[in-house]
């Protein structure tokens, strides 16, 4: 594959970096809960609850670890550091004997990517000029959920090669998280640091968040309200088979929406670099309402197909873009904090955004959650607008 000479070559190997680790997770995740509840006789409480304590960790961890990379300026070693440790998790599913053990992998697993998560990001950012940022972010969410598809297919062949080996496939996917660990390790330089990220004393200082300014908390605020109706991807599976969807076909139905999602996503960075992002965004989020109201009203299985598909469009507007709105909106010695405060946000409203969805199907009936969800995106699509969130900082 010849290499666009517009994108860095330090952001492709970030990409790979992201679609390694991505299929390493994904050949465990998507075996997991079968291996939870058929293999360790573990109830669905315990499932949710191992996945809740495990996702609430990596967003919280996310605003440390991006400010202690604002603070020592070194944003690679967190990130090889958070790389590393969810890929030294991968044999503790393996070993797990009990529930508790797989609480303890996916808390480890998580906690690694917590760790990277923010540092990497802002390490993105430093590493391209502001005119590519999109492009940039676009191309690492393009090869990170190409990972997300290879994985399960991996974990699949290799389910079927075994008869059914859980522990086999989770000890095979050691192999390309490490590969990932390696390859940021040794594939890229950190730039050096401007001078004004000496003015950081310490962390996560009151001064350092005004500092992030006023379009940053507007962006935050309306991402955050976005998020309050983007509730679980489960709820559109249990919608799907409600609307005659064979449930063998739920999986191909994620596989549709993250082919689009990775073929869009470096096209749509691409385009934002030309046009601007704020309103590439804001069509993003409005095509995000459509396609939930699509899900409350439609009547035919083939619906379905089209609405996931959909889906992953919107995802692929949306989220590399979102990240390079962020680095365009902060100064660069406050990226790694502005990255973490946005992914706490965004995470913690995960679960109510469940919660309130659950709610609402069980009192008015499975096309509600949608309805709202659609009104929090055009809620937050009118306020993106009205504020006139974004001045490019370079």
């Amino acid at each position: 594959m010849k290499l666009p000479q517009s994108v860095p070559r330090p952001i492709w190997i970030l990409g790979f970096v992201s679609l390694l680790t991505d299929s390493s997770s994904e050949m465990i995740h998507a075996l997991l809960p079968l291996f939870l509840v058929a293999e360790l006789g573990a109830s669905v409480l315990v499932l949710g609850m191992i996945e809740g304590i495990a996702e609430a960790t990596a967003s919280l961890v996310k605003v440390f670890s991006g400010a202690l990379s604002d603070y020592l300026g070194q944003r690679k070693n967190l990130a090889v550091a958070g790389y590393a440790l969810s890929a030294a998790a991968k044999p503790l599913f393996a070993l797990a004997t009990s529930p508790i053990w797989v609480l303890v992998a996916r808390f480890a697993d998580r906690l690694g990517k917590g760790v990277r998560g923010a540092p990497r990001d802002a390490l993105m950012a430093d590493l391209t000029p502001p005119s590519l940022r999109g492009a940039a972010f676009g191309l690492r969410q393009s090869l990170d959920t190409v990972g997300a598809c290879i994985g399960p297919l991996v974990a699949a062949v290799l389910m079927a090669a075994s008869g059914d080996n859980f522990r086999l496939v989770f000890l095979v996917a050691l192999v390309p998280g490490f590969a990932a660990v390696a390859l940021l390790a040794f594939g890229v330089r950190e730039p050096q640091r401007p001078a004004v990220a000496s003015r950081l004393n310490r962390p996560l200082r009151w001064a350092d968040l005004g500092a992030l300014g006023r379009p940053y908390w507007l962006l935050v605020l309306a991402a955050l309200l976005f998020s309050l109706g983007n509730s679980s991807d489960a709820f559109l599976l249990l919608r799907s088979q409600q609307l005659g969807v064979a449930a063998a076909l739920l999986p191909l139905l994620l596989l549709v929406m993250n082919v689009v999602y990775a073929l869009s996503a470096y096209p749509a960075g691409v385009l934002s670099d030309r046009i601007g992002r704020p309103g590439l965004l804001a069509a993003g989020w409005l095509l995000y309402a459509l396609v939930y109201l699509g899900f409350a009203f439609a009547a035919l299985p083939w619906q379905v197909w089209g609405l996931f598909a959909l889906y992953g469009l919107y995802l692929g507007i949306t989220q590399g873009i979102l990240s390079a709105l962020i680095a365009d909106c902060v100064p660069a010695h406050l990226r790694g904090t502005a990255f973490g405060f946005f992914h706490l946000a965004t995470g913690v409203a995960l679960l109510p955004a469940s919660l309130l969805a659950g709610a609402l199907w069980q009192g008015l009936g499975s096309a509600a959650p949608f309805v709202v969800g659609g009104g929090c995106a055009l809620a937050a699509t009118l306020l993106l607008v009205l504020s006139g969130i974004v001045r490019v900082r370079n």
